[in-house]
């Protein structure tokens, strides 16, 4: 089953999900799925993923993140943990740009979920 670090929602600012803690799924390799199920023409979602140790202290840069999107879509990308040991919760943050000069705030509707690497096709051979 995959974990959710964002459940689908819609946005219009920069924010950051709740921290999501990992428990037995820490220090693995896992596929990290973005979805975006929404997005205005000339608006831009940036999209970042945080480690804590404490679920208090982020750091200052993110384990990974996602190039600038401009379109609606499922992109995955590896999460390699084991290059994190201290790593018990994740958080995602997101930017959210406009790239016109237009009246309208930006818009964006995403979630974003973890599997272990390989749980696509163990469920795929049962």
């Amino acid at each position: 089953m995959p974990t959710f670090l964002l459940t689908e929602r819609v946005v219009r600012s920069d924010g950051a999900g709740p921290a999501i803690e990992l428990g037995s799924e820490a220090g693995k390799l896992h596929v990290l799925t973005l979805g975006i199920t929404r997005i205005v023409e000339n608006q831009s979602l940036e999209v970042s993923v945080w480690g804590s140790a404490d679920g208090e202290d982020w750091g200052s840069y993110p384990i990974t993140r996602y190039p600038q999107k401009l379109y609606c879509g499922l992109y995955s990308t590896l999460l390699n943990l084991s290059a994190h040991p201290a790593v018990r919760f994740l958080r995602v943050q997101w930017k959210a740009h406009r790239l016109s000069k237009s009246d309208s705030a930006p818009l964006f509707g995403f979630y974003a979920y973890l599997e272990e690497s390989g749980a696509r096709i163990v469920a795929a051979v049962a």
